[in-house]
């Protein structure tokens, strides 16, 4: 039996009549009544007692037209999804991110998302950049919000913004009181930092700062959250170079400071796989990441 057949078969059940039927369906009489007939002789079953003036349902008739209208349903509801998933409407999103992302851009992306996309699924994973495009490469992701990424072989880098780094420093620190240093002025400071093979990227592009005014950062202790180092900062054990998300996170005894020198930027991207027209909703998500 071919959906077809059925849409036919309902189009008669529902309408009581061969020739409201074939209007309905803009279909010649004659080819339905045949189509009904080879419906009949498929299922070796009387489906309908027709008369003078009408038509009438037999028992299978009944019961084949109730499961048929839940058949054609359920075969336009596919219908409807494939056409929303190939618009990037609907489907599951897998995205990556770095632990200060999820501050500002992740939230205010998916929240947009969901509010314009709402049959949008999301699989939310906190990882570094490194392990972001390891897991894109992999297919295990499917869009990441990195930190300090040029290029990388097989994926697309889609630049968000640029964001100040500054400085987080104990409300007892020498510095607390100013709104703004410059990197030259924390030559001889204990650093808290993340460790390097965790966060290469973000911990190489400081240490580069460090090193473009005169000084190699002294990395005193490491951490590999961003509370946790902001909390060791309050307590005195050092300073930290952050970026500027990290204002939100306000513990008691912090200070932040701005960085006055041009280069103490952060860039922030979507990043995913070049061949990622496998799934449009990829697309939905970066024009609304890059919108905001």
């Amino acid at each position: 039996m071919e959906l077809r057949q059925l849409r036919y078969f309902v189009a008669v059940a529902e309408e009581r009549s061969f020739r409201r039927a074939a209007e309905r369906l803009h279909l010649a009489q004659p080819a339905l009544s045949q189509q009904i007939a080879k419906l009949e002789k498929e299922l070796s079953v009387r489906l309908l007692l027709r008369t003078t003036r009408s038509v009438e349902l037999t028992e299978p008739g009944r019961v084949l037209l109730t499961e048929g209208r839940r058949v054609l349903a359920g075969s336009q509801h596919a219908l409807t999804a494939v056409a929303h998933a190939a618009r990037g409407e609907l489907g599951l999103l897998r995205i990556g991110f770095v632990s200060s992302a999820a501050l500002e851009i992740v939230p205010a992306t998916v929240l947009e998302m969901r509010r314009q996309w709402p049959d949008v699924r999301f699989e939310l994973t906190e990882s570094t950049t490194d392990a972001q495009i390891a897991a894109l490469g992999d297919g295990q992701l499917d869009v990441g919000i990195a930190r300090e990424v040029g290029d990388a072989p097989g994926l697309t880098v889609h630049p968000l913004g640029r964001e100040r780094l500054i400085v987080a420093v104990s409300e007892t620190h020498p510095l607390a009181d100013k709104e703004t240093v410059e990197m030259a002025e924390l030559a001889d400071e204990p650093f808290l930092a993340f460790p390097r093979t965790r966060v290469s990227r973000l911990h190489d592009h400081i240490e580069t700062l460090c090193l473009r005014s005169g000084f190699r950062m002294r990395v005193v202790q490491e951490a590999v959250q961003f509370p946790t180092m902001l909390g060791l900062v309050a307590a005195d054990t050092g300073i930290a170079i952050v970026p500027n998300a990290l204002r939100a996170l306000q513990l008691p005894g912090l200070r932040y400071l701005a960085l006055a020198d041009a280069g103490a930027v952060s860039t922030v991207s979507a990043i995913s796989r070049t061949d990622h027209e496998n799934n449009p909703v990829v697309d939905r998500f970066l024009s609304v990441a890059r919108a905001g």
